[in-house]
């Protein structure tokens, strides 16, 4: 087999120098950027996955704390629920898990735990709703024990906007124990503009500012008057026409 050796002309020469050049100068940089962005794409595919893992799992142990807490164990609940925030305290599961123990902690008479397990959801941010939640349910705890600046501690920080209402009401409710009346009312309007309208829970609230002294009549005459007055300049001249001929026939 013959070999045959391909001369490179001045040119070609050159332009292969050049490329040698830059190469000894550049290679080791873009060789090391090359490998970092590899390594950066291989562990973040590997992160996804291993949430995904985790995820998983803390589901599995999840049901163990549904299952712990509906057989009335409190002991092994404790357990189930220690190894879950251990092991997946970052996790919405950790936070539900921890919302679920407290409920059954507190049917118990376990008062000290069940404000543990709140504590605990509280601390951990991977759901505000699931925070917001824990905090209305601590304040409860503690209004119940008279701890009433503890309570307003918990319900006046950063809610979820869906808690916000009733977050309002809670304060109102520590407010009126308290004595404070002016403080009440401020918080208990509060409420009634964030919670939806047609919410039993916002009628509760408006006899709780009825009971205080608070008329909010006008308010619901003026919501119910609403469609009439709607209906009433849709008619548009017409309607108006027909008003002054019935007035001009009565006269």
């Amino acid at each position: 087999m013959v070999i045959q050796v391909q001369h490179l002309d001045l040119e070609e020469q050159e332009q292969l120098d050049k490329i040698k050049q830059f190469w000894e100068r550049w290679g080791n940089i873009i060789t090391g950027v090359l490998i970092v962005g590899l390594l950066g794409f291989a562990g973040w595919r590997g992160y996804d996955w291993y949430q995904s893992q985790q995820a998983g799992k803390a589901s599995l142990l999840y049901d163990q704390v549904r299952l712990d807490a509906q057989s009335g164990d409190a002991a092994k609940l404790a357990e189930s629920l220690k190894t879950m925030q251990e092991q997946y305290g970052s996790t919405t599961y950790a936070q539900q898990a921890g919302l679920l123990a407290a409920s059954t902690f507190f049917q118990k008479g376990q008062v000290d735990q069940a404000k543990a397990a709140l504590t605990e959801v509280i601390a951990e941010k991977a759901d505000k709703g699931l925070q917001s939640m824990a905090r209305l349910q601590l304040a409860q705890i503690l209004t119940q024990q008279k701890q009433y600046d503890l309570a307003l501690q918990q319900v006046s920080g950063s809610m979820d906007p869906a808690f916000e209402g009733l977050a309002a009401d809670a304060q109102g409710d520590i407010h009126q124990l308290q004595g404070k009346t002016p403080e009440a009312i401020q918080d208990y309007t509060r409420a009634y503009k964030a919670l939806e309208a047609g919410l039993p829970y916002r009628q509760m609230v408006a006899l709780k500012l009825t009971a205080l002294g608070v008329d909010i009549a006008p308010e619901t005459a003026a919501a119910s008057s609403a469609p009439e007055a709607a209906a009433a300049s849709a008619a548009g001249p017409a309607s108006s026409a027909a008003s002054a001929s019935s007035a001009a026939q009565a006269g």
